[in-house]
């Protein structure tokens, strides 16, 4: 009876450890799906054209470096299409200080899209803590006008290279450039 016991509290706590870890991977997954805050974004579908998503990667990261942003830096990002099974897109992403940028250019059928999402990183615990977060200029709600300033500058920037890898990509399949109303970005997005 005592070895029986032995195995059933072996098997529990094991069991218990199994679940532990279970939901530590479900946590962390759940805290990687929504990585930023999604501030403003802009996208643009191509009917019938198909560009290499790596080849206009490349161009909007050079056009955007030749801006001389400074802090920027750049990294390739994976995401799930949808659950955690799904296929993965690749990304560009494009960063400075607590702004992200994540640029996408994929086929969608027969033809292609770019788009871009603009968001803040969601892992500053300091501007979750009301007054201290004011308190050390870390409140998302009481920003400077400069802190305004250069997000927008940010934005602008990034828009402008990722216009020029499109420009020049279109350019050179013989496509009509966008117009100024396809080029405006959507700002504020809840």
């Amino acid at each position: 009876m005592v070895l029986l016991g032995n195995i059933y509290n072996k098997k529990t706590s094991y069991m218990i450890w199994v679940l532990i870890l279970l939901a530590l991977v479900i946590f962390l997954i759940a805290i990687r799906k929504h990585p930023v805050i999604a501030r403003s974004n802009w996208h643009h579908h191509f009917d019938g054209l198909k560009f290499s998503s790596q080849e206009f990667y490349l161009r909007a990261e050079i056009a955007i470096k030749d801006k001389e942003i400074p802090g920027v830096s750049f990294s390739r990002v994976t995401y799930s299409q949808g659950g955690i099974f799904s296929a993965k897109r690749e990304y560009l992403r494009v960063s400075r200080n607590e702004y992200v940028f994540d640029i996408c250019a994929a086929p969608f059928g027969t033809d292609f899209f770019v788009s871009w999402w603009l968001g803040e990183k969601d892992d500053d615990f300091i501007s979750k803590i009301p007054v201290l977060n004011t308190i050390l200029g870390k409140n998302p709600k009481m920003k400077s006008y400069y802190q305004l300033d250069t997000e927008a500058m940010f934005r602008g920037s990034v828009h402008t290279g990722v216009l020029e890898a499109i420009d020049q990509l279109t350019d050179a399949k013989g496509i009509r450039l966008l117009s100024e109303l396809e080029r405006k970005p959507e700002v504020n997005v809840k």
